[in-house]
């Protein structure tokens, strides 16, 4: 039996095009390639100097002025780029950046910029003040009447009493061998910083028990210099103090309670540089001739001056300084004792 049934052939067309092409990848890769050149102007704008960004301007506006120059680069990476005025055709194209291009700051700024770095200097002292209070065991005792604080002046040393262990003798500027050690050992430290210190001293409510016109007020300022003496005696230089000054009990520590034995303190600031111009400022007299030199606390009228300045004599031990220090005994200032030492 003969098969008539029709064969059937399915021819299939492909067509090399649409969608499912591979033309697009030649496209992206162009694309990538313009993208990945516009972000390397970028980048090369973005860290390139004000010179060389008014070099590659000078460039495109003067090709001949560039190309017939000194070097045959847009920038020359040997130095500095390098231009022919004579032979440019745009004579107002110069090779140095304008006034405009510069970085300028304000004088806030100026003082902002300064007063961080200071105050970043007060921390790293004030952290190194605290390391040696606790590596000492001398001082170690005492740390519960250290205070540490960074304030708007500068970094506040506050050396307060203790109910039994006082700074002073009672009513007198007699120091402790306690609180000169304490005085000695932050002496070196101190100094490592340029700023300059105003110490003052204060005493509790409770009214002074001597005779005549010596009050707290004579008191606090006798125990403010007797601490200033200390510290000149370790081998801080007498220059850096700014100020030296009592303030009685004007300033309580505890308002509260003010017969509390933290109220007799000193406070040893180390000032920054805006609180040092303020206090230099209220007590400059531009007007006034300078003075002729003070003699020193501990010398007598008449008497010759010491041939080498404290500042500059070597730092002495503790033991050595007591008896040359503690020159205030019952409120009253010993000129006698001090002449013989």
């Amino acid at each position: 039996m003969e098969n008539n049934q029709p064969i059937i052939i399915k021819r299939v067309k492909r067509f090399g095009g649409g969608h499912h092409g591979g033309a697009w990848k030649i496209a992206f890769a162009d694309f990538a390639t313009a993208m990945m050149a516009f972000f390397l102007v970028l980048w090369l704008l973005s860290t390139a100097t004000p010179e060389q960004k008014i070099a590659i301007a000078g460039y495109f506006k003067d090709p001949i002025g560039f190309s017939e120059s000194g070097t045959p680069y847009v920038i020359d990476l040997g130095g500095s780029p390098e231009m022919a005025p004579e032979k440019t055709i745009n004579p107002e194209v110069k090779s140095e950046p304008t006034p405009e291009s510069s970085v300028q700051l304000s004088k806030d700024q100026v003082e902002t910029m300064a007063e961080q770095v200071e105050r970043e200097r007060l921390e790293l002292l004030l952290q190194e003040l605290q390391n040696k209070v606790e590596e000492n065991p001398q001082l170690q005792k005492f740390k519960d009447q250290i205070l540490f604080e960074i304030t708007q002046d500068g970094l506040r040393i506050q050396i307060m009493d203790a109910e039994n262990r006082p700074m002073f003798d009672i009513g007198s500027a007699r120091l402790q061998p306690y609180f000169e050690d304490i005085l000695l050992a932050m002496a070196d430290t101190i100094k490592a910083v340029p700023n300059k210190i105003s110490i003052s001293g204060h005493t509790d409510a409770k009214p002074f028990a001597g005779t005549g016109e010596f009050g707290n007020w004579e008191l606090s300022a006798n125990r403010a210099n007797a601490a200033r003496r200390a510290l000149v005696a370790g081998g801080y230089p007498d220059e850096q103090v700014a100020r030296v000054v009592g303030y009685a009990s004007s300033s309580l520590f505890d308002r509260k309670d003010p017969f509390n034995p933290v109220n007799r303190r000193i406070d040893i600031i180390v000032l920054t540089k805006k609180a040092q111009r303020n206090i230099e400022g209220e007590q400059a007299a531009p007007e006034t001739p300078p003075a002729e030199p003070a003699a020193p606390a501990d010398t007598a009228p008449g008497a010759s001056a010491p041939a080498v300045p404290e500042a500059e004599q070597a730092p002495m031990q503790p033991r050595e300084l007591r008896e040359k220090l503690n020159i205030f005994e019952d409120g009253a200032l010993k000129l006698d004792d001090a002449k013989e030492q």
